[in-house]
């Protein structure tokens, strides 16, 4: 069996799926059309573009062999042969003789309509690693200066939506460097975020808590790592395997 940071070192196109103990279901629908090809793209045509964003017609064949057409929304931001768009940053602020916590960002999203409660991130600028990135995007967002612990792959944020792209960075925070004791935002022109610390053993009752008290909309990557922690804490015994 491979282990999980093994399977993330794996590069290249995977097909022999039997070696990386991962099981895939064939489902049965006599229904379903043949399949006669391999899915592509084959081409893609802009319907509208603003200075961040552009959409697009994205024509493409599908496993039938039937063609098809989606709407697509792609960052103009895009650099040359990135590894990613953007970076989201997950950190944890180490202090003596308080709990570890995890360092989050409230701000408004004109999209949402609300407040957000969402992990520091922010776009990969061009010659940038997401190690890089990710440090600079914490520093300017919550003044804390970190040291980078981990990277995850590149991975999709909203595949039937975007092709934008992330890669998450874990870093750790030493809060008794004075630095980090009194830190300072580098804000830009027009950014309003505010930086809330939270619990990592209580992250998701915390979380649960504000949703309650206040009109905000949790990122689902956010709530997602908060459930992951939750059963790492206290949930590991409920799993029907432990069970037995």
């Amino acid at each position: 069996m491979i282990s999980v940071s093994e399977k993330y070192m794996i590069s290249g196109s995977i097909t022999d799926y039997k070696h990386l103990d991962i099981q895939r279901v064939k489902m049965s629908n006599p229904e379903a059309p043949k399949e006669t090809c391999a899915p592509h793209v084959v081409k893609e045509e802009l319907l509208a573009a603003g200075q961040w964003l552009k959409l697009e017609k994205t024509t493409y064949v599908d496993r039938s062999g039937s063609t098809r057409t989606w709407e697509t929304v792609k960052r103009t931001t895009r650099q040359t042969n990135p590894s990613a768009d953007a970076v989201g940053i997950i950190a944890l602020l180490k202090r003596t003789l308080h709990k570890d916590c995890v360092v989050m960002v409230k701000q408004f999203r004109p999209p949402m309509g609300s407040y957000t409660l969402e992990f520091p991130a922010g776009l990969i600028d061009e010659g940038e690693s997401a190690e890089v990135a990710a440090l600079r995007e914490l520093k300017e967002e919550t003044g804390f200066r970190g040291e980078v612990v981990g990277v995850t792959p590149v991975t999709c944020l909203d595949p039937g939506l975007s092709n934008c792209t992330t890669q998450i960075v874990m870093v750790n925070i030493n809060g008794d460097e004075g630095e980090n004791i009194n830190p300072t935002q580098q804000l830009g022109d027009g950014e309003f975020v505010e930086v809330v610390l939270l619990p990592l053993d209580e992250f998701q009752s915390k979380i649960d808590v504000l949703l309650k008290k206040e009109d905000i909309v949790v990122d689902s990557k956010v709530y997602m790592f908060a459930m992951g922690m939750s059963q790492a804490f206290f949930k590991p015994m409920e799993l029907p395997v432990l069970k037995q």
